[in-house]
């Protein structure tokens, strides 16, 4: 990971920097940088023309003796400039700096945000940190040029030491997103229930309770929903359940989080084109953003009690494989017709989320699923769909995904799309009876599974877990979508 540091004021007289503007407009440290080069920054500005919009950058290469680069990159208007864009402005920053030769850098922020309660700095840094992000494991004949060079950024400002005290939170979100990342790109030979659950084990180290349910544990619950699906692969299935109670009352009700942690999904007899088929190993981006969740909230010791648990499995297409007409018995007792084999993200929420209400008793239950083509559909890539049967939770899930830039949109449940997935033969079927609506399918199919009116929202992140191009804090792959948000929503509405 990119090594971030904060230093005094103090512009070092050699090497490579970088000047955060408001506009197009120099700042204190770009006058002084100006002068020193004999008017070069202020001649660039002239010639290139920069505009003055978020992102946009000119280069001044070797501007005098002792400078390498001068990159100025605008951040937009002084009193547009909120966390989100300072962010921003850390991803373009680190891009810039890292199609050149430098090894490291100076970064100064050249101007005040409006807030003056942000860490212009440490926002600065935390989105240069998220943008630095390669998933390089098994790249083994990596030319020199295509290896990243650029190690270190330094951010010179007046506050140096509040700066460093504000990104010590960034950093622990940052090492989340990044293992959360890691999770989604692991290959599905690599990464499947056993293997998963071992690193989930990993946040014991942060002080989390982890608890591994196997195979024989899970028949034993009667999860007859989450077996069926795995019942076609030669992998055994887990349940991890991660405790983290930082409540001052140990003993209060936690928020509960939960994640469809389908490893890889051929659809199983249902079986998908074979054309994109490669895409599912990140079926499980829902489990790992619980799991990144989780780890954030440890690695900054956060006051709040909260349980994540995420269902792994495989869907796999053998000749013991659930077949479309089996009807399977849930944990909640409730028995589900099973139409479509390739539905199966909801056969193992259904069971997750009877265990989190039966075991834990949870004051508000927030799951998280790659659930639906359909939602890409209709949200494309931008939002991620929210549907629940509380208002306040999904306003509060939604301004914190606002904040974070993690978005949501809320769709609608009714009575008419639960009539849809009434079952002639059992309580219920897993798909409705025509392609219309399948997002809210799915959510409607999991909301007969919230028992004594728990506080519920599913947010459904097909179109949000993978980033198909290179995004300012996102590099393109896995995106870590709901990493930021959940956190976000235990800190402002969960935390004491």
């Amino acid at each position: 990971m990119l090594s971030v540091s904060f230093a005094a004021p103090t512009l070092p007289k050699s090497g490579s920097i970088a000047l955060v503007l408001a506009g197009d407009k120099l700042g204190p440290a770009g006058q002084e940088l100006d002068k020193a080069t004999g008017g070069a920054l202020s001649r660039a500005l002239k010639v290139a023309e920069l505009k003055g919009k978020l992102g946009h950058a000119i280069r001044v290469v070797a501007p005098n003796d002792s400078y390498d680069r001068i990159l100025l990159l605008s951040a937009g208007p002084a009193d547009k400039a909120d966390e989100l864009v300072l962010q921003a402005c850390g991803g373009y920053v680190y891009s810039e700096l890292a199609r050149s030769k430098a090894k490291s850098a100076a970064v100064v922020v050249d101007f005040s945000p409006r807030n003056r309660k942000l860490s212009a700095a440490a926002e600065v840094a935390y989105g240069a940190v998220l943008r630095s992000y390669r998933f390089d494991k098994y790249r083994t004949k990596l030319k020199d040029d295509d290896k990243p060079k650029l190690a270190a950024l330094t951010f010179h400002g007046k506050d140096a030491a509040a700066a460093r005290k504000s990104f010590a939170r960034h950093e622990a979100l940052a090492n989340a997103i990044s293992f959360t990342r890691d999770l989604v790109s692991e290959p599905p030979n690599v990464l499947y229930p056993e293997s998963y659950a071992k690193e989930i084990e990993k946040l014991k180290k942060l002080g989390v309770k982890v608890t591994v349910l196997d195979g024989s544990a899970i028949k034993k619950l009667k999860m007859g929903a989450l077996y069926g699906v795995n019942q076609g692969s030669i992998r055994d299935p887990r349940v991890v359940v991660m405790e983290w109670n930082g409540a001052r009352n140990k003993k209060d009700a936690p928020v509960a989080l939960l994640g469809k942690g389908v490893c890889f999904d051929t659809g199983g007899i249902s079986i998908k084109p074979s054309g994109g088929m490669e895409e599912m190993k990140w079926d499980m981006a829902g489990s790992a953003a619980v799991v990144g969740a989780m780890m954030a909230l440890a690695g900054r010791k956060a006051k709040a009690n909260v349980v994540g648990i995420v269902g792994l499995v495989e869907n796999m297409p053998d000749g013991n494989a659930q077949r479309p007409g089996d009807i399977v018995t849930s944990m909640s007792g409730q028995t589900i017709e099973v139409l479509n084999t390739d539905a199966e993200g909801r056969l193992v929420l259904c069971d997750v989320m009877t265990y989190a209400q039966r075991t834990y008793k949870p004051k508000a239950m927030v799951d998280l699923a790659t659930l639906t083509g359909a939602v890409i559909v209709a949200l494309g890539h931008e939002h991620a769909g929210a549907l629940g049967n509380n208002q306040k939770l999904i306003d509060q899930l939604v301004a914190a995904g606002k904040a974070t830039g993690e978005k949501l949109w809320q769709l609608p449940l009714g009575e008419a799309y639960h009539r849809d997935i009434d079952s002639p033969v059992a309580d219920m079927k897993n798909i409705g009876s025509a392609r219309e609506a399948g997002t809210i399918i799915g959510a409607v199919f999991l909301e007969r599974f919230v028992e004594n009116d728990t506080p519920w929202v599913h947010l459904d992140i097909a179109g949000t877990a993978w980033a198909y191009k290179d995004q300012p804090t996102c590099p393109k792959g896995a995106s870590a979508f709901g990493v930021k948000l959940l956190d976000r929503f235990i800190a402002e509405h969960h935390e004491k």
